[in-house]
């Protein structure tokens, strides 16, 4: 335990140190089975770079066109590799993880096809380029706009009603669409285990069928991806988990060699697809967050559990809780009012390593249906595989803790959390 004279340096009260140790030395056994995971899926990323045999000159600058940037090919037969897919799209041209997505629905998608979300409302930004909303104002080329239709059903507890899914399976579904992470939403992560018992009962039905799962958030955290299970497609952002944290921008779309040409083809243009490009030097720094993915992924998990198990023992209502089935890094935290989720938000900021001393204020974030609230002193601008927190300006005021490239820096943002909570008189602390 750090002594109460070291963490009076960083404005840490000794009964919070205390307090929080406590609680982590009930979590050493889910600390092994968590590297156990890391363990294996590091095992993969070595293997899969050793059997593409990856080398320095595949670190080249190529500019322009980008023409035969055989580093920016061998990345991604690598990363299709780790994730079991037929092919990957890895481009520092895709901009978020929201855009990774966009690119599989255009790309797939056509007029009069049905899209079919399963897992409930996408994250928000997803659900705005859908245009789900129809009373809302959103131009500039919606799914909806473009005439595809969409039907959504919602989740049973955290359950897929597979049920409901397979009768709303008609002629015109396309795709079926999967969020893994639980967004903005009060659930947990669909797990691997789940995601390929539900694939497997809708390519019974059709198996034609695409299956598309928003990945965001999820890689390395099992021993499999979703491709691995089924999945015709995945997306997510190289600025969360599979970048490592050093990843500075991009995203990756994996899976069917067919659909991720399809998407291809949304980022270039069809005929140009995915043969230009250029990356400028950037592939070393891909290649090496993609090699230390699993254990920053591991890090990020270890301070979402404490959280869980910490915020719990103060009487909040925590999703998933500290001994629950995970597969993403995503920590909800039920705090009730505005001003709790604020000073939660605020306190995060202040534990970072970059522009700790700005404080956070909702504000109307672009693709939001709220005002949003964010902590994100990162090195990278909106890296959330970094320690972050995030809420939704609605009720129940739910905060969503995510991130952290070292444990440590995440126990310093729960420390800093509760230290705060203490000075504003809100903290309870168990007797």
């Amino acid at each position: 335990m750090i002594k109460e004279l070291d963490m009076k340096r960083f404005g840490i009260d000794e009964e919070i140190v205390t307090f929080c140790s406590k609680a982590e030395k009930a979590l050493e056994r889910l600390w092994e089975e968590i590297k156990d995971t890391t363990s294996y899926n590091q095992f993969k990323v070595i293997d899969a770079m050793r059997k593409n045999r990856l080398s320095d000159r595949h670190f080249a600058v190529s500019t322009g066109y980008g023409y035969n940037d055989e580093g920016r090919d061998i990345l991604e037969r690598i990363f299709a590799d780790i994730m079991g897919a037929e092919d990957a799209l890895v481009r520092p041209q895709i901009i978020s993880g929201t855009h990774a997505i966009a690119l599989c629905l255009y790309g797939v998608l056509r007029p009069g096809d049905k899209l079919l979300a399963i897992t409930g409302s996408p994250y928000d930004t997803v659900a705005t380029f859908i245009g789900m909303n129809k009373n809302e104002s959103v131009e500039g080329g919606t799914l909806r706009e473009f005439g595809v239709e969409y039907e959504q059903i919602d989740l049973e507890g955290d359950g897929i009603q597979v049920d409901k899914v397979l009768e709303a399976m008609d002629e015109k579904t396309k795709m079926v669409y999967l969020q893994r992470s639980t967004g903005y939403g009060w659930r947990k992560a669909v797990t691997i285990t789940e995601l390929e018992s539900v694939i497997g009962a809708i390519k019974d039905k059709d198996p034609n069928v695409v299956i598309m799962v928003d990945n965001c958030y999820g890689e390395f955290i099992e021993r499999k991806e979703p491709t691995e299970v089924g999945a015709d497609l995945m997306a997510g952002s190289l600025i969360k988990n599979p970048g490592g944290g050093i990843a500075p921008m991009g995203g990756y779309v994996a899976g069917r060699a067919d659909l991720v040409y399809l998407a291809a083809c949304r980022l270039a243009a069809p005929g140009i697809a995915r043969e230009t490009g250029a990356t400028m030097g950037i592939n070393r720094i891909y290649l090496q967050g993609l090699f230390l993915a699993p254990t920053v992924v591991s890090q990020a998990l270890k301070t979402a559990i404490l959280a869980a198990k910490v915020f719990s023992e103060l009487g909040y209502d925590v999703c998933p809780k500290h001994d629950d089935s995970r597969s993403d890094i995503i920590q909800a935290i039920r705090f009730g009012t505005p001003e709790k989720v604020e000073l939660f938000c605020q306190a995060i900021q202040g534990a970072a390593p970059v522009d700790s001393y700005v404080v956070p204020q909702p504000w109307e974030m672009p693709g939001y249906h709220e005002k949003v609230i964010m902590a994100a002193g990162a090195f990278v601008q909106g890296s959330s595989i970094e320690l972050s927190a995030d809420a939704p300006m609605r009720e129940p005021f739910i905060g969503y803790l995510q991130g952290g490239l070292t444990h440590e820096h995440g126990k310093f943002g729960i420390y800093s959390v509760l230290q705060l909570f203490k000075e504003k008189g809100i903290l309870r602390m168990p007797t």
